[in-house]
C-alpha cells in the first residue's frame, strides 16, 4: 500500500523559515521524480518544486526560485523542502507527490486539485504576522 506523509508545517511570521519532509512507503521511492505542490482554498494545485530520482536535477516555480530549496534522502525514503523568506501569498496546504519527470519539467498545475494517487494529505503552512 502506498503511503506518503507530509509533516513540518505551521504557522510562522513573514521573513521567517519552515523545513517540510515527506516520507514514502509501498514504492520504490529512488526510482520516481518526486515534488511539492501547494494549494491555497480557491486556487489551483501549484507546483512549487520537483527533484528527478536520483536528486541531481530540480526544478522550481518562479514565485519561490531563490527561496526554497527540495532535496532527497533516498536511504530514507523522504524529500525535504527548505523554505526560506517566507511570504504570506506562501500560505497553503503543501503536497508531496510522486511525480513523472515530464509532468515536473513542463507543468505549473495539476487539474483537478492536489490528490490522487501517490498523493499526500498535505501539511498546512500559513505566513502571518
Amino acid at each position: 500500500q502506498v503511503q506518503v506523509v507530509e509533516s513540518g508545517g505551521g504557522l510562522v511570521q513573514p521573513g521567517g523559515s519552515l523545513r517540510l519532509s515527506c516520507t514514502s512507503s509501498g514504492f520504490t521511492f529512488n526510482t520516481h521524480p518526486m515534488a511539492w505542490y501547494r494549494q491555497a482554498p480557491g486556487k489551483e494545485c501549484e507546483l512549487v518544486a520537483g527533484i528527478s530520482s536520483l536528486g541531481a536535477s530540480t526544478k522550481y516555480a518562479d514565485s519561490v526560485k531563490g527561496r526554497f530549496t527540495i532535496s532527497r534522502d533516498n536511504a530514507k525514503n523522504t524529500v525535504y523542502l527548505q523554505m526560506n523568506s517566507l511570504k504570506p501569498e506562501d500560505t497553503a496546504v503543501y503536497h508531496c507527490h510522486a511525480d513523472s519527470w515530464l509532468t515536473i519539467t513542463v507543468a505549473t498545475s495539476k487539474p483537478g486539485g492536489c490528490t490522487g494517487d501517490y498523493w499526500g494529505q498535505g501539511t498546512q503552512v500559513t505566513v502571518s504576522s
